[in-house]
């Protein structure tokens, strides 16, 4: 009977001497949100004041709620969406300050213009200014502050995790060592501990520290999902999220037609472009396989030369490293990401869409399907342009190296939201700029 009251002796003194460590200062949400809605609303209004020797001619004193209003809003759905994108792995949240932002005052902006209300221009201007450079010194001063330890528990499939970056390990060495300084524990909770480390995970709980598995911390480093045994990868049903698919098919469509439009003159001079360049037509057409395993036609502008034989169909569509089959203007439109504008059919026809895992080739996939376990349900969402695998991990063509691109795709399919979305295409713009996983 004492047994089994010492865990909770074990408590009081833990609840005692060692007591989960604070956040930094920096990291905490309260000074982030509240020092940038302090400093965008009060810093302008201070030299609308002359307080610092400015002195603004603007009439626009009576608007000065509405301007009140607005800068709060778009601060307050700029940090929101920030805190959201950099819960995903590998993201610096300093890195998207600006876009982020950006995206968010002009959102307000295009509000007040269509409902005509009327606002202080140069004092909305000044509170963007100063949110972008508070929440650029904040998430930098975060970020350094933030530096993740975790302690783990050395029973189970732990070991792999020692060698992830970004994260100060500690290995607890006996059921006695203290987690001090540590953010969490993580431990393998589908081994069998001894009744010593079960009754350590109990009490960590018990006193407020959080205690992850392992697959779970792995994921959230790593932004992939292991497939080792489909039951273990909590992907519920494997179905994503229904509203949000028919709000992505809605927005997917409206963008291409917008960007069609706007984009016509470039497409007819790619391609007279490509025609000049190398005999052949200027467009690229090739069966993949898409939403639930079906087959279409892809459009992409013809990046190599035409009617170049290969040994098999499986070759042919493969992209090597430096494929000699690719022409001069097939380079700089794969690294550019230019020669995939003719997918914008494809998104209207309802057969991809912008985010997603990459279509493969009929021949490709089929081959994929009998080497790799699990291949096919990556098809469960539209293919895309561009998506988490492209920005994470680039160009493969090898299984092996396609079972790794797996797991990014099962990690997208599991985290499908908007917000992942939103990330994927800021890491798309750069992409695009540096040419990342191009071949």
């Amino acid at each position: 009977m004492t047994e089994a009251f010492q865990p909770v002796a074990g408590l009081a003194q833990l609840s005692n001497d060692t007591p989960a460590p604070s956040p930094p200062l920096a990291t905490r949400m309260r000074v982030q949100l509240v020092g940038g809605l302090a400093a965008a609303m009060v810093g302008p209004l201070l030299l609308r004041l002359d307080l610092l020797g400015f002195d603004e001619n603007d009439t626009a004193t009576p608007h000065l709620a509405n301007t009140f209003g607005a800068v709060f809003v778009a601060v307050l759905v700029g940090y929101y969406i920030l805190r959201r994108l950099s819960a995903f792995p590998g993201i610096k949240a300093v890195s998207y300050v600006l876009p982020v932002f950006t995206m968010s005052f002009l959102s307000v902006i295009a509000t007040f213009f269509f409902l005509r209300l009327d606002y202080a221009r140069l004092q909305f201007l000044g509170g963007y200014v100063i949110a972008i450079v508070w929440f650029i010194v904040i998430m930098a001063l975060s970020h350094r502050a933030g530096s993740m330890r975790l302690a783990l528990i050395p029973v189970g499939e732990t070991g792999l995790l020692r060698d992830v970056p970004g994260v100060a390990w500690r290995v607890l060495e006996s059921p006695d060592d203290m987690p001090n300084g540590c953010s969490g524990v993580v431990a393998d909770l589908r081994a069998d501990h001894p009744p010593q480390w079960q009754r350590y995970i109990a009490d960590r709980v018990l006193a407020g520290i959080p205690v992850y598995h392992v697959k779970q911390v792995g994921e959230s480093l790593t932004g992939r999902v292991e497939i080792e045994h489909l039951s273990e990868n909590t992907l519920g049903s494997l179905n994503p999220n229904d509203t949000y698919l028919k709000i992505k098919y809605m927005i997917d469509a409206v963008a291409a037609i917008a960007l069609l439009i706007v984009a016509l003159p470039l497409l007819l001079l790619v391609g007279l472009l490509i025609r000049m360049d190398s005999p052949g037509p200027a467009l690229f057409l090739q069966k993949r396989i898409g939403l639930r395993g079906a087959a279409f036609t892809m459009y992409k502008f013809r990046t190599m030369v035409a009617g170049d034989p290969a040994a098999d169909a499986r070759t042919a569509a493969m992209t090597l490293d430096r494929d000699p089959r690719i022409t001069r203007i097939g380079q700089f439109l794969r690294k550019s990401r230019i020669d995939e504008l003719p997918q914008l059919v494809n998104i209207l026809k309802g057969e991809m869409s912008w985010i997603g895992p990459r279509p493969e080739a009929v021949p490709l996939s089929v081959w994929y399907d009998g080497q790799l376990p699990f291949y096919r349900y990556r098809h469960i969402v539209r293919p895309g342009i561009t998506g988490w695998a492209q920005v994470s991990q680039g160009h493969v063509a090898q299984p092996n190296q396609v079972l790794e691109k797996l797991h990014y795709d099962f990690f997208y399919v599991k985290n499908f939201s908007p917000w992942l979305d939103i990330l994927i295409c800021m890491k798309t713009v750069r992409t695009m700029l540096t040419g990342f996983g191009a071949r």
